[in-house]
C-alpha cells in the first residue's frame, strides 16, 4: 500500500518527485522531520511537542542524500531560516548533545522572541554518528529524554546545565547492512530506535537527463502554516470524525506488539504516538488545531509504511544469520578477489581483523600470495589471490552472499528450535477485522 502524500508537504512532494531520482517517500519523510522541528517550539498535541525522527534506509545509490536535498528544496521558501540556523550534524555524545541545545537557550533566552532550543539534527552518515555514539552510554538515554520532551541535564567542570522542554529532532541516512550492524534490538527494546520511523527506498526509473532541475514551487500556504504555528502556542486536538479511526489505531498497535516476534515488536512499540504526532503536524500544516479523519488515516499510512520497512529490515537480518557465520578467511577472500590486490594494512581495514588474527588467517589459506613491493619508505606487502595452478590445496573462491544461499544442508546439522507461539502467532494475519477500516 502506498502511503498517502497529505497536504500542503504532500503536494509539494508529487510535484518534485517526477524531478528527482529517488522514492517520493524519502522527500515526504525528510520534509515531514523538517517541519516538525521547525514548530516544535510552540505545537503541541497530547501534551508533547509532536516531534517526528526519521530514518531514510537504502543501499548506496538509491538517493538517500538526493531526498533530503529535495526536500529542503520544497521547505526552504517556507523555513529557510529556521533550516539555516538550527540545523546540526554530529551530536555523538551526551554531553555534546546537551551542551548544544544548553548555549542556544543561553543565547536566545533575552530576545525579543525567546527561548528557543529547536534543533533538527540531520545525520546524512548516520553509521558513524552511531559508531562514535557507541563509547558513550549517555547518548542515547539522552536520546530518549529529549524526544519525550523531558528535561535534559548535564554537569561540566563548570557549570550545570538543564534544558527544559527540548524540541530536537533526528533525521539520518543509513545502509541496511549498516542498520543492521547499528541498531540493535537491545536498544531498541530499551525504547530509542522505536522513536524512530525508518523508511526504506525503493529504486526509481531513471531520468532521460542527467542535468535534470527541480521545479520552482508555490509554498505560501506552508509559509503561511509556519508564520500561524509559530506565532503563539497552539494546542492540537482529535476532531470528532477522527476518534473512531484512533481508536482503531490503538487496537492495531496492541495486535501488533502481541503478535509480532518480539525483536521485531520492540521497534514498533510506539505505533500510536508516532501517528498521532505525524497526524499533528498534518493538521499545523494546514493552520488547524483538529486533526480530520483524513489527516489521521494519512498519517497512519505513513506509520505503517515504516512498520513494513523496519520488519523487513529485521527479517533481511535474520535470514543471513540463519546461515551461519562468515568467516574470517572467507572476508579475506572476498576483499582480495574485490581489490585484485591489496596492501596488507589496506586488507586488514577492510576485513576488520586484527593485525595478528590476520597472519594467523593469511598462513592458513592456500590461495592467497604474497609479494613484498619496495616503495620510497618501508617496502609494502602485498597480497592477491593465486591462479588455480598454482594452488595446492585450493578452496572455491565464492562472493560471500551466494555462499550463504548455496550452503548445503546437511541431514545432521543443528536444527532451528522450533517456532515459539508469539512466532507461529506472526504467521496469521491478526488483522481481517482491521483491514476495512485501516484501507
Amino acid at each position: 500500500m502506498t502511503p498517502v502524500l497529505y497536504g500542503p508537504i504532500g503536494r509539494a512532494v508529487e510535484e518534485v518527485g517526477p524531478h528527482a531520482e529517488t522514492d517520493p517517500i524519502g522527500i515526504y519523510a525528510a520534509c515531514l522531520s523538517m517541519w516538525s522541528a521547525a514548530i516544535g517550539g510552540t505545537v503541541r498535541v497530547n501534551r508533547r511537542t509532536p516531534l517526528v525522527w526519521t530514518a531514510l534506509v537504502g543501499r548506496t545509490g538509491l538517493g538517500k542524500g538526493v531526498a533530503y536535498g529535495a526536500a529542503e528544496h520544497i521547505m526552504r521558501p517556507a523555513i529557510g531560516r529556521f533550516l539555516d540556523t538550527h540545523t546540526v550534524s554530529g551530536l555523538t555524545s551526551g554531553a555534546s548533545l546537551v551542551n548544544h541545545l544548553w548555549q542556544q537557550q543561553q543565547a536566545t533566552e533575552e530576545t525579543e522572541s525567546g527561548r528557543d532550543v529547536r534543533v533538527l539534527v540531520a545525520e546524512e552518515e548516520w553509521s558513524e554518528s552511531l559508531r562514535r555514539a557507541r563509547r558513550d552510554h549517555s547518548f542515547t538515554p539522552n536520546l530518549r529524554i529529549a524526544w519525550d520532551g523531558k528535561t535534559l541535564r548535564n554537569t561540566t567542570k563548570e557549570e550545570h546545565q538543564e534544558v527544559t522542554g527540548p524540541a530536537l529532532v533526528m533525521h539520518g541516512h543509513i545502509t541496511p547492512s549498516d542498520w543492521n550492524e547499528y541498531v540493535s534490538v537491545k536498544e531498541a527494546a530499551g525504547g530509542t530506535f522505536n522513536r524512530f520511523l525508518p523508511i526504506t527506498l525503493s529504486a526509481v526509473p531513471m531520468l532521460d537527463d542527467d542535468a535534470f532541475s527541480l521545479p520552482a514551487l508555490d509554498v505560501d500556504d506552508l509559509a503561511e502554516a509556519y508564520a500561524w504555528a509559530t506565532a503563539r502556542p497552539r494546542t492540537i486536538v482529535l476532531g470528532t470524525d477522527a476518534k473512531p479511526l484512533w481508536r482503531l489505531v490503538r487496537r492495531y498497535g496492541r495486535i501488533l506488539n502481541a503478535t509480532l516476534p518480539e525483536h521485531q515488536a520492540v521497534f514498533i512499540q510506539r505505533t500510536e504516538e508516532q501517528t498521532l504526532r505525524v497526524a499533528a503536524c498534518l493538521a499545523a500544516a494546514e493552520c488547524s488545531t483538529t486533526i480530520t479523519h483524513a489527516m489521521l488515516s494519512a498519517a497512519l499510512s505513513f506509520v505503517r509504511h515504516s512498520i513494513r520497512s523496519v520488519t523487513a529490515l529485521v527479517a533481511a537480518a535474520d535470514e543471513g544469520k540463519r546461515h551461519g557465520p562468515v568467516t574470517a578467511a572467507d572476508k579475506v577472500r572476498a576483499v582480495i578477489q574485490r581489490e585484485g590486490t591489496i596492501k596488507k594494512g589496506d586488507l586488514m581495514r577492510a576485513a576488520k581483523i586484527p593485525a595478528a588474527q590476520l597472519d594467523a588467517v593469511l598462513s592458513d589459506m592456500g590461495d592467497v600470495a604474497t609479494q613484498r613491493h619496495k616503495t620510497g619508505g618501508r617496502p609494502a606487502t602485498v597480497l592477491s589471490l593465486t591462479e588455480p595452478e598454482h594452488q595446492e590445496h585450493r578452496p572455491n573462491v565464492v562472493n560471500l552472499a551466494e555462499k550463504r544461499r548455496t550452503r548445503p544442508h546437511s541431514p545432521h546439522a543443528p536444527q532451528p528450535p522450533a517456532q515459539t507461539q508469539r512466532e507461529q502467532n506472526a504467521s496469521a494475519d491478526p488483522f481481517a477485522t482491521l483491514r476495512a477500516n485501516l484501507h
